[in-house]
């Protein structure tokens, strides 16, 4: 797959910039604006999926993406228990804060609760980047 028109491609990348820097925005405010991990996680997968349909990639490309978005896809569910963890061995109680609150209203207010949002993020973008890998792949499953 050789990918698309010279055109798309130089939108997409600049575009895709935007579009990233947008979802880590919406990760890092999940707790005080609506939004957080599982919304700025979709934002960022759409970046790494509209780069991969602008681009275009071969079977082989395929196997390697998926296999570091199963990578991040683990390293986003092992930062999420190891948060829970770390509040059981530090503040006696699973998921608790251990952190300190701060001033409302501030980005720096919620505790525990932003660096879930970032362990979601990771978790749901690369699980949903995998789903996707996953239908395009059924393009040479089909082919052969």
């Amino acid at each position: 797959m050789k990918g698309m028109s010279l055109i798309v491609k130089t939108i997409t990348n600049i575009v895709i910039g935007f579009i990233f820097i947008y979802g880590v925005y919406i990760i890092l405010h999940g707790h005080l604006t609506p939004g957080g991990g599982f919304a700025g996680g979709v934002i960022i997968a759409g970046a790494f999926i509209l780069r991969f349909l602008a681009f275009g990639k071969g079977a082989k490309s395929e196997k390697k993406s998926s296999t570091t978005a199963s990578i991040f896809e683990s390293i986003g569910g092992l930062l999420f228990v190891g948060i829970a963890i770390s509040g059981l061995l530090l503040a006696g109680t699973f998921f608790l804060n251990f952190l300190p609150k701060g001033e409302p209203f501030y980005l720096l207010s919620a505790g525990i609760i932003p660096l879930c949002n970032i362990a979601i993020s990771i978790k749901v973008g690369a699980g949903l980047f995998s789903i996707f890998l996953a239908l395009a792949a059924m393009k040479y499953v089909m082919e052969d």
